[in-house]
């Protein structure tokens, strides 16, 4: 008997997530994965408090920074286990339903909107890239002698032409960066399906070094991942402080978008 309400990760074709639920991959806080089938299609669900989950239990979780990024590795741990076995459509975090059978009344309400997703996604993977403007490490590389003279630069006036050289390099990555950005979707025209434009990460979320200029998502077919990555292997190439960062593959997070059920509360 499951206790609790529903917290649902993706849905697939029925059928396709038994290895998922095997126990090998436990759901939020060690919950156990089932599967609720309707119309040939099944959500991969276990269950959670009712009462942590509930809008004002979701909106505390969520204020935990700590936690919520419990609540977010548990969920992608669930999609990644659950994409490596078939094709899904992942869902929001924190999508609950109040039960298994309001589960199953969801994915059949929305069963041809579902179908036609799966469908569309079918053999096909989700990468990112980002682009970095890093105008700092040009400037590093600045000579501290005032060019065209033999002596060296007084300490003060050495200063005043790093200070310089380094508004300069940092407004030519800036732009350098932009102009690569804008030529990126071009070049992988021809092997991306769809593009999905994120907010730049910035704080906590930018991990890497640098600005973040652009933050893309593409869907790509599995097969020609190897062909996008080599579209962009030389883009950046030898442009000071601009960095290309191709992630993935990863679920197609950004190209699975059914519309918003209840996060955090009823359903």
């Amino acid at each position: 008997m499951n206790t609790g309400i529903s917290y649902v990760y993706a849905v697939s074709r029925t059928g396709t997530l038994s290895d998922v639920t095997s126990g090998a991959v436990s759901g939020l806080d060690g919950g156990v994965l089932r599967t609720v089938s309707a119309d040939g299609l099944e959500a991969l669900v276990s269950s959670v408090p009712d009462e942590a989950f509930s809008s004002e239990g979701m909106k505390a979780q969520m204020e935990d920074l700590k936690r919520l990024e419990e609540i977010a590795r548990g969920h992608h741990a669930v999609v990644e286990a659950a994409y490596g076995a078939t094709t899904i459509l992942p869902l929001r975090l924190a999508t609950v339903c109040l039960s298994d059978e309001r589960v199953a009344a969801m994915v059949h309400e929305r069963h041809g909107e579902f179908a036609e997703l799966l469908s569309w996604l079918d053999g096909h993977v989700e990468l990112g890239v980002k682009v970095y403007a890093d105008p700092h490490r040009p400037a590093e590389a600045q000579p501290s002698k005032a060019p065209g003279s033999a002596a060296p630069a007084s300490p003060g006036r050495a200063y005043l032409q790093q200070r310089r050289a380094q508004r300069r390099n940092q407004q030519d990555a800036y732009r350098a960066a932009g102009d690569l950005a804008a030529e990126v979707p071009g070049r992988v025209a021809d092997v991306a399906r769809a593009r999905a434009p994120h907010r730049p990460q910035q704080g906590e979320l930018a991990s890497s070094p640098g600005e973040n200029i652009a933050n893309d998502a593409y869907l790509v077919p599995a097969a020609r991942v190897g062909e996008f990555r080599r579209a962009l292997d030389t883009l950046a190439g030898d442009t000071p402080g601009v960095r290309i960062e191709v992630t993935g593959p990863w679920a197609p997070y950004s190209f699975a978008t059914p519309p918003a059920v209840a996060q955090g509360g009823s359903q």
